[in-house]
């Protein structure tokens, strides 16, 4: 659920819950304590009364009035008897009033202990019309109290006036204690509706949160092999499943480095081997060039001859070096151009027989694509495919009398470039990880061949940069094929001007 959303229903519940509530306890609580206000005074409770408490009291004593008035009228003398005076006045006390007796000018009875001279004073005689409670008489200006008159005539010919006083600041104690006991409930209800709604949102925003903390910790600590769980579909729950995605790419990215760190070591221990090897070689021959071994012009000759091989051996795995690095930061320095297919590959096969020849392996080139042909590619680095797979070929050839064929063919939209040689050939097993780095067929480190063993990764990132795609095919003990095509200029040329046909 969502944050937005349990912060409306916080603010629904804290408007409707707590009438629900109080409207549930006072229907029943309440109920109870107004039926008991009801029969003590002898009223008919109504919600008026909790604004209006003399309201209530006037109600509760218009029945004990109209007794006095009736009792006026039958025998007014009653009203001369203390006796008859006190259990009124103890009627009336418990209605929250007092009676008060004037005879003449006189007061012949007060029902409370406190002074009414001020009382007195605004008290209306005899003959005055009947004081109604709901008008009101201060006394010293600012004390308000309703008053009930009762008119009485003696037998001695006297006048006299009872009084039903009631200060209008009075009100019921129980109606006070049942408004003091709502207000309580209430505070109570607000209280219990805010723990309940705060322990709802913390519950459900602290146990992400807590996750999130450990996780948070795991990952400082080193340690990537958990998974972050998200259930919900709050932001909270949001933000873990974003977590959980920055923890799988960093394991993935650790993984990857700890790859990238292993490949690194291997690069550099099989670098370092592979210098050593012709490093020893030309320390041999230079040592016999300077011991006077080489004493003929015709040993001479072959030792420099052998120190120069050796020195392009070790350019060669030099530049492979700075080609892997230039790889991995996607920084390989292409110059595309307009390739013609026949002339660039002449070029290639004359350099590449040259070198073949020197080393006493035979070298074929056929190329049956139309002088008109043209591709774009780079020329250096396309060199560099073909430099790496002969290279790879003379160095795992294990035949007395090598050799290399290099056809060019015209297949439609592509031209095909096969390299064959008649090596020792690669097991079936082996040719899916061949342009893997690193990969040997012989993982002896001890292997005369020696290499990188990046150079037919090299090739492959290079055919795939120029849009083509290369693949082998091999018989163990007859030899290997390479194959790469690579898209001709004028279809790549129809093929940017159409755009939806992108691959």
């Amino acid at each position: 659920m969502k944050l937005k959303t349990r912060f409306v229903i916080v603010f629904i519940s804290f408007v409707l819950m707590p009438v629900i509530i109080f409207g549930t306890l006072f229907a029943g609580f309440g109920h109870m304590r107004i039926r008991w206000i009801e029969k003590q005074y002898g009223i008919e409770f109504t919600a008026g009364y909790f604004f209006n408490s003399v309201q209530a009291i006037r109600e509760a004593t218009e029945e004990l009035c109209e007794q006095m008035r009736h009792d006026a009228e039958k025998d007014p003398d009653m009203f001369l008897r203390y006796p008859y005076l006190q259990d009124k006045n103890a009627l009336l006390r418990e209605k929250m009033s007092y009676l008060v007796m004037l005879k003449g000018e006189d007061v012949y009875y007060q029902g409370t202990e406190s002074d009414i001279s001020e009382l007195v004073k605004v008290l209306p005689g005899p003959g005055d019309d009947e004081a109604d409670l709901d008008s009101e008489t201060y006394i010293g200006g600012d004390t308000k109290i309703l008053i009930r008159q009762i008119e009485l005539d003696f037998s001695d010919g006297a006048e006299g006036c009872a009084y039903v006083v009631t200060p209008a600041t009075a009100v019921i104690p129980q109606l006070r204690g049942l408004i003091i006991q709502i207000v309580i409930l209430i505070f109570i209800i607000l209280i219990f509706t805010a723990a309940c709604m705060t322990i709802w949102i913390y519950q459900g925003v602290s146990t992400p949160i807590r996750s999130l903390r450990d996780a948070t910790k795991r990952i400082t600590s080193g340690d990537l092999d958990f998974t972050v769980k998200a259930e919900g579909s709050d932001e909270i729950s949001d933000l873990c499943r974003d977590f959980e995605m920055m923890r799988s790419r960093l394991k993935t990215s650790e993984a990857e480095k700890a790859k990238y760190d292993k490949e690194s070591k291997e690069l550099i221990s099989n670098i370092s081997h592979d210098l050593k090897t012709p490093l020893t070689t030309i320390k041999g021959y230079v040592e016999g060039i300077m011991d006077g071994v080489a004493d003929t012009p015709e040993k001479m000759d072959r030792y420099i001859k052998t120190i120069y091989n050796k020195t392009i051996e070790m350019d060669r795995l030099i530049n492979e070096l700075t080609f892997y690095s230039k790889i991995d930061t996607n920084r390989i320095p292409y110059l595309f151009t307009r390739l013609n297919v026949k002339e660039y590959f002449d070029d290639c096969a004359e350099e590449v027989s040259m070198d073949l020849e020197g080393r006493g392996i035979l070298f074929t080139y056929e190329n049956t694509v139309s002088r008109q042909v043209r591709i774009i590619a780079d020329a250096e680095q396309l060199k560099r495919v073909i430099s790496n797979i002969i290279g790879n070929s003379v160095k795992y050839m294990d035949k007395p009398h090598g050799e290399v064929h290099l056809r060019i063919r015209d297949e439609g939209d592509f031209i095909h470039v096969e390299i064959e040689d008649n090596g020792k050939g690669i097991d079936a097993r082996d040719l899916a990880y061949i342009f893997d780095r690193f990969y040997r067929t012989d993982a002896s480190r001890n292997s005369v061949q020696g290499g990188s063993g990046i150079g037919l990764s090299i090739v492959k990132k290079i055919i795939e940069d120029h849009s083509g795609k290369i693949w082998a095919t091999s018989q163990v003990g007859r030899g290997t094929t390479m194959h790469f095509v690579i898209r001709k200029y004028q279809e790549a040329k129809q093929y940017e001007q159409n755009p939806d046909h992108r691959r």
